[in-house]
């Protein structure tokens, strides 16, 4: 998500995706941490250019900053209590760090390389995993050694969104409109080649429509909801079968996604675009209602 919550829910942490005087998002940007209590911004802290995807490690040390702009990850020491003493310590780069000299009629949000996207640490919080949407799998960085150790490939391509649930990597294909789910000790059975790729192809999947975005899990893992950006629905997949039970209709051209603690809220954020006259700027609640079924 473009926000995350930290120190058991006191600081939310947010980017700011670009200055607006930076067109071509050629110069850094920031982050700001709120602090959730009293609703002010304590800090802001610099960033890379197009911070997109912020994560916050489970031991709660780390905070993992994915630069959409230069196919870099920042690392922040988040240890303190004191949002003074939160310190960068690693800025890793995945592949190769992109030369920030666009042309005045570039567009940044497509000119990216590999568009590095969906961001989670591992329930070890011993690696951090990075959708490349404009690349070729899943980036995988060492949180110790704090590298760039290769990329995860054999998924589907053009991935947006990785959420990990019960042992299980889950992640959404924009392009493909495909759902994916695989167990995390299965895909590092493996090791990386001379290539530095893992090669993993034993992936469920499961179809929800174009424009397949944010997805996010019942805590139970039974659950897998979707936005279906293209075709403007909200897709409802069983994560056992990984079958897709039913679709309901939102707003135009849903993008980001939250359940409630509680599980009971789906809230869906909309965006809009500008062929399609007053869409967007929405957000819809649904109701969660779970219906057990009897024999």
């Amino acid at each position: 998500m473009e926000s995350c919550l930290s120190h058991k829910g006191k600081y939310l942490w947010v980017t700011y995706y670009r200055r607006d005087w930076d067109l071509k998002a050629e110069s850094p940007s920031a982050v700001a941490i709120i602090n959730t209590e009293t609703d002010e911004i304590v800090r802001v802290m610099p960033s890379g250019p197009l911070p997109k995807m912020i994560a916050c490690s489970g031991d709660n040390k780390y905070i993992s900053v994915t630069h959409w702009g230069d196919h870099t990850v920042g690392l922040i020491d988040i240890s303190s209590d004191n949002p003074m003493d939160f310190t960068y310590i690693s800025h890793i780069v995945v592949d190769k760090r992109l030369s920030m000299n666009f042309s005045a009629n570039s567009d940044r949000d497509s000119d990216c390389g590999n568009c590095l996207r969906g961001t989670v640490f591992t329930p070890d919080n011993k690696k951090i995993l990075v959708a490349k949407m404009g690349g070729n799998g899943i980036a995988v960085i060492d949180v110790a050694t704090k590298k760039y150790l290769g990329t995860i490939t054999g998924s589907y391509l053009n991935l947006r969104h990785l959420v990990i649930n019960k042992g299980y990597l889950v992640l959404s294909s924009n392009k493909f409109g495909v759902v994916q789910k695989a167990k995390l000790e299965d895909i590092f059975v493996q090791e990386f080649n001379e290539e530095n790729q893992l090669v993993f192809t034993k992936w469920e999947n499961v179809d929800v429509g174009p424009g397949a975005r944010t997805i996010d899990i019942t805590e139970n893992g039974k659950y897998v909801f979707a936005c279906v950006n293209i075709a403007s629905k909200v897709a409802v997949v069983d994560a056992l079968t990984m079958k897709k039970i039913t679709e309901v209709d939102a707003a135009q051209f849903p993008v980001g996604m939250a359940l409630s603690p509680d599980g009971k809220q789906l809230i869906i954020t909309c965006q809009g675009k500008d062929k399609v006259p007053d869409s967007g700027n929405t957000v819809m609640v649904f109701e969660v209602i779970y219906v057990e079924k009897h024999a």
